[in-house]
């Protein structure tokens, strides 16, 4: 391969050195700047026209001017200056440990992968928040959190999402319920039970198995915005309600009991970031968190 000017890879230390002179249009003035001797900065300009192919810099009598070649270069020097300065600093902020707030959801346990974190990073910033379940997402591309563990449905469009594990689904009723007790039930059994509505499409959907198999719509049931509404109208038997669980786990509530719901796929568990943020806290607590979050946690 030939070593012609186009082949050139450009010294950034001579790029700026060019710049500082055409800023101060003064070989004097600009060694003075640069803390380095004038001859040895008219050395390294030469050094940098040799490896353009052309002339940046012309000297007069009143100091120095642009040639028509500097001035075409200087824009994209100071470019190019600016876009290695960005990239050092997003490379020094991917590698140096600093701050990371981790999201997650109610009966989503993180403690293990945020542990590891810590230890992994001692002397990083490593925080946690509680979120509410329709808040998680937007909490996350807003920035709020940086990484967010949580249970699926959600709009992945834009993130990065690992499924960790499964959880099946359980179906909370009062103990006095018909159902209570059974070590099982089907959607067969609870066909004609109206289950609790949520404002998210996708939330909504999957939590009340909308439609069902058959094709026949989900009973309605009453809107709720918050997890405890979920359980008060259970408790007073407006309604049923689906759950992530184990079989065996404490109910929720002393007055409810839960009962596996067979058939039907389980629901999953997922670590999620935003897309493109490869820093390196981020990526550890990904990494911790496939390692060490493979477990169901309590009933949601």
């Amino acid at each position: 391969m030939s070593d012609s000017p186009a082949d050139a890879d450009l010294d950034l230390r001579l790029v700026r050195y060019f710049t500082v002179v055409a800023e101060h249009r003064h070989f004097g003035r600009a060694a003075a700047a640069l803390h380095i001797t004038q001859p040895s900065l008219s050395r390294q300009v030469r050094r940098l026209e040799r490896e353009l192919g052309a002339r940046l810099l012309d000297r007069t009598p009143q100091g120095t001017r642009l040639t028509e070649a500097g001035e075409v270069f200087l824009p994209r020097a100071r470019s190019l200056l600016r876009a290695a300065g960005q990239a050092a600093a997003a490379a020094r902020a991917a590698a140096e440990p600093s701050r990371i707030t981790v999201g997650y959801t109610t009966g989503v346990i993180v403690t293990p992968a945020v542990r590891e974190l810590r230890r992994r990073f001692p002397d990083a910033d490593v925080r946690t928040a509680h979120l509410r379940w329709q808040e998680a997402r937007d909490t996350l591309t807003s920035h709020r959190v940086d990484a967010l563990v949580t249970r699926l449905p959600f709009v992945t469009e834009g993130l990065r999402v690992t499924v960790l594990y499964d959880e099946p689904r359980v179906v909370v009723m009062p103990l006095d319920h018909r159902l209570a007790g059974k070590e099982s039930v089907t959607l067969d059994d609870i066909a004609d039970e109206p289950l609790p509505r949520v404002p998210d499409r996708l939330w909504d959907a999957f939590w009340r198995i909308d439609p069902r198999p058959d094709g026949r719509p989900a009973p309605d049931g009453p809107f709720i915005e918050d997890i405890e509404d979920k359980f008060e109208l259970v408790a007073s038997g407006q309604s049923l309600a689906l759950a992530a669980g184990v079989p065996g786990l404490r109910p929720p509530r002393p007055d409810l009991t839960t009962v596996p719901l067979h058939g039907v796929e389980p629901c999953q568990v997922a670590v999620a970031t935003r897309a493109g943020d490869n820093g390196r806290l981020v990526t550890e607590f990904r990494r911790c968190a496939e390692a060490l979050l493979t477990g169901p946690g309590v009933v949601e």
